[in-house]
């Protein structure tokens, strides 16, 4: 073989060297893979709980605001005590006549959007009735009792 022979007329180099002379290589298929199964893990021993060593001191902070849940049976009770409707604002200082010694500190803090903390669970309650049937979301800025 001339030394002519050996320079691969695409590139200018030696065809040892450059990706025009060089077989393709061979691809060998993959062995197609069997499922296992996963790994059992082993279980952690149950502590009973007249154990000693299982009754570790844990403590929750104490909440900051009034969850959702706890405005629900208010929302309910103010639209009944006023027919069944009322405009959201009016629904919404009816609560805070109702709730006022019961809200915690936190809930006169403002959240990030800048509404207070008691009024967006408050909010967050009445879609939660919504979602369960209770309030109807027919007519916006209304809060209404279904039925």
């Amino acid at each position: 073989m001339s030394e002519q022979d050996d320079y691969c007329e695409l590139c200018d180099l030696r065809k040892s060297q450059c990706i025009h002379g060089m077989p393709k290589p061979v691809v060998e298929p993959e062995a197609p893979r069997v499922p296992t199964a996963p790994k059992a893990r082993k279980a952690a021993p149950r502590k009973s709980a007249s154990s000693p060593t299982s009754a570790v001191a844990t403590r929750r902070a104490p909440r900051k605001w009034t969850p959702p849940t706890e405005f629900v049976q208010h929302i309910v009770a103010v639209l009944e005590d006023a027919g069944g409707s009322l405009p959201a604002e009016d629904a919404l200082a009816r609560i805070e006549e109702r709730v006022s010694d019961q809200l915690r500190p936190g809930d006169h803090e403002k959240s990030p959007q800048g509404d207070l903390r008691w009024r967006t669970a408050a909010r967050k309650a009445r879609r939660e009735l919504v979602e369960a049937g209770v309030v109807s979301a027919d007519r916006p800025g209304i809060w209404e009792l279904k039925g």
